[in-house]
């Protein structure tokens, strides 16, 4: 097992002994829960889980399969985190399997000789693609916390991969828009399109080089992936077409076992994602500081308001100080300082929006791709894993390796490729996250668990930057006693310090809200679709029930089986 911790992780490990937390006890939960962004996928999880597995293996299947039937939002070539609880000992760690830069990645690879941003090269081809980590994650899985043979919770995703899945109105739609770039790499398109067309709905996608990759993990575990014949073409493969890979890259990444962020906010703990992801910092910081105010008391505007205003004070110490801990020293016990948080909310005006730019001239954040997934389960020993997994942008690089079906991730993007020069999303970053061989790209995905002594929630959502305030939303409303129902559909708003605006969904303030809210100084930006895909789960102990809830917006799949 890797126990290799970041300083910034011994600091998590440090705020967990002080808030005085101890392992909680092995429970019987009273049933299973499945709750990912597609049916197929929580078929996987639930039919592990009924073969004998435990959590830890149907996330593996259900990982797997949401890499082979969602391909625009992750894959067998893309990574993720999994957050973990094992019931037998209260161990909680995440799992870190976030893609790294190759070996001969730098600071100016995507930049010209003028050091202008060259348009699209961190966003399409193998030159995009960080180093794997998700089949790594599946092994280190199976290895050390399953219960099942790998190639059991891998059976659903090959199984899938060669006998297809159907084409939904989701993909479809999400095809026609990424049409002409994935035409450019005929291996992608000849996979994910219809004779170079966005299939029709119905459509069957086969992917039998992918079945056979996924066949040699669960035969060779790390090997079959990081070495040998599909490390090879891989490597060839992504050289070919303009990229930096090379096969040492693929032999030494490494899965990294890091400790959770743990805080207590009010009467609910919550375990969150440590860095490389920035959710788990943003969110303690920010129900921090709403900690000193009485937001029950507050008017919807009001409460609206404070939590901007919070939200928009964590997200510029992310920007500043936020980075791989491995590379990276964030003052991750500073920003966790109670006496520095209540020092922020000071600052925080009633009656005035607080402009960004008077809380310091700094960068605006690089974020994760909005086309990322998540899926919560739950056994009935009581382990639990909430799992965030993506490629970035949709379809990612929109490059698959000839002969393997891996669809490569863009996750380069994620890191600052210029300093102060917009990403994919129009967000800028520091040199905190600036590109370095070995480094994982900061991330805002943020699988959490929610914990009073009564009621346990598992909860995550993919949407880029803005995952954090969507899981900061249901924290909230998970503390106000709502059920899983209630905090996919909650309705969404958003500020990250830069750009200085309200972001929010459609329908996601009222009327009278932006009128309100306006009036109060902010600018509001709304989003002209609905966001988000949050998938969570509650265990209500004095019930002993279990509920499971899936986001109406997308087309996933929540059961709890008894």
């Amino acid at each position: 097992m890797n126990n290799r911790f970041s300083d910034a992780c011994k600091t998590c490990l440090l705020t967990i002994l002080l808030l005085g937390f101890a392992p909680a006890h092995a429970e019987q939960a009273p049933a299973h829960a499945v709750a990912s962004a597609h049916p197929l996928a929580t078929q996987a999880g639930v039919e592990v889980l009924q073969q004998g597995g435990n959590a830890f293996d149907a996330a593996i299947a259900v990982s797997a399969a949401l890499g082979v039937v969602e391909p625009f939002s992750s894959g067998f070539g893309g990574g993720g985190f999994w957050l973990l609880h094992r019931a037998s000992d209260g161990k909680q760690v995440m799992l870190d399997g976030r893609e790294t830069a190759p070996s001969l990645a730098h600071e100016r690879m995507y930049r010209d000789e003028q050091d202008n941003v060259i348009k699209d090269a961190s966003m399409q081809g193998p030159l995009a693609a960080g180093i794997p980590g998700l089949p790594a994650a599946l092994v280190h899985l199976a290895e050390h916390y399953g219960r099942l043979p790998l190639r059991r919770s891998l059976a659903p995703a090959i199984r899938y991969a060669e006998e297809g899945f159907k084409v939904t109105s989701r993909y479809h739609r999400l095809a026609v828009y990424m049409t002409a770039t994935l035409n450019r790499y005929p291996d992608a398109a000849g996979i994910f399109l219809q004779d170079g067309k966005p299939p029709r709905i119905g459509y069957q996608i086969r992917q039998q080089d992918l079945a056979r990759t996924i066949e040699a993990i669960a035969e060779h575990g790390r090997d079959g992936f990081y070495r040998g014949p599909v490390a090879q073409q891989l490597v060839q493969e992504a050289r070919r077409h303009g990229g930096v890979w090379r096969a040492q890259d693929l032999e030494s990444y490494q899965v990294v076992e890091r400790a959770p962020i743990i805080f207590q906010y009010r009467d609910m703990r919550v375990v969150s994602a440590p860095l490389p992801s920035s959710g788990g910092i943003v969110i303690a910081q920010t129900l921090r500081m709403l900690e000193q105010f009485n937001l029950d008391e507050m008017s919807n505007v009001q409460r609206k308001h404070y939590i901007v205003e919070a939200m928009r004070r964590a997200f510029r110490d992310r920007a500043l100080f936020l980075g791989d801990p491995d590379f990276v020293p964030a003052p991750v016990q500073r920003l966790l300082d109670p006496a520095y948080l209540e020092g922020l909310a000071l600052t925080i005006d009633a009656q005035r929006a607080t402009p960004s730019e008077i809380l310091g001239e700094g960068p605006a954040l690089t974020q994760t791709g909005t086309q990322t997934t998540h899926f919560s389960v739950l056994d009935r020993e009581g382990n639990r894993v909430a799992g965030t997994l993506s490629i970035n942008t949709l379809f990612g690089a929109c490059f698959v390796a000839a002969g393997t079906g891996v669809l490569f991730n863009n996750e380069m993007d994620d890191f600052s490729i210029k300093r102060l020069t917009p990403n994919a999303y129009g967000l800028i970053g520091d040199e905190a996250n600036a590109i370095a061989p070995g480094k994982r790209p900061l991330s805002s995905m943020t699988p959490t668990f929610l914990e009073t002594p009564d009621r346990v929630g598992i909860v995550g959502t993919p949407g880029g930057s803005r995952i954090i305030s969507m899981v900061m939303l249901a924290a909230l409303d998970f503390a106000a006693g709502k059920l899983p129902d209630s905090w996919v559909s909650l309705r969404r708003f958003h500020h990250q310090y830069q750009p200085d605006q309200v972001q929010f969904e459609l329908h996601g303030l009222s009327e009278f809200e932006q009128q309100r809210l306006t009036a109060l100084g902010h600018e509001l930006k709304e989003i002209t679709r609905r966001y988000g895909n949050m998938q969570a789960i509650l265990w209500d102990r004095t019930q002993d029930r279990v509920y499971s809830a899936s986001d109406p917006r997308g087309e996933g799949l929540a059961v709890v089986v008894e």
